[in-house]
């Protein structure tokens, strides 16, 4: 199978301990491993407000990771976040694809701009244009 890339990010619950979350997120980086995946960024965004209550809980610490792999490594971790405490919410998206369409979208822009700019009258024609009519 191709390689994808998906981010994956989780709440942990706000009272949890900042090294058991550090211990929490090297766990998730070594299953993606030696499931076959790759990390290729974590950010570890720290304590924030959530948009709704969650276990009567108003603050979450949120993770992200960004993971590149068949799917395989995405199946068993989301079954291992499921029955985790620790984690309130988790969500998983496959963004390769929609990289691919904003990469084609602004090389699209980009050939667009410069045409115009190729056809664009420099400042001195533009004057004497007029001129000549």
């Amino acid at each position: 199978m191709a390689n994808r890339t998906y981010e994956v990010m989780y709440i942990v619950n706000p009272e949890t301990a900042s090294d058991r979350i550090e211990k929490l997120n090297d766990a998730v980086g070594k299953l993606i491993e030696k499931e076959g995946g790759s990390v290729v960024k974590v950010d570890n965004i720290g304590l924030k407000d959530l948009a709704y209550p969650i276990e009567k809980k108003q603050q979450g610490h949120y993770v992200l990771f960004e993971i590149e792999g068949t799917g395989q490594e995405i199946a068993e971790l989301e079954r291992r976040m499921r029955v985790n405490d620790m984690i309130m919410r988790y969500i998983t998206v496959r963004v390769d694809e929609d990289r691919k369409k904003a990469d084609a979208v602004k090389a699209k822009k980009e050939a667009r701009a410069a045409k115009r700019a190729a056809f664009k009258p420099a400042p001195a024609e533009a004057a004497e244009a007029p001129a000549e009519a």
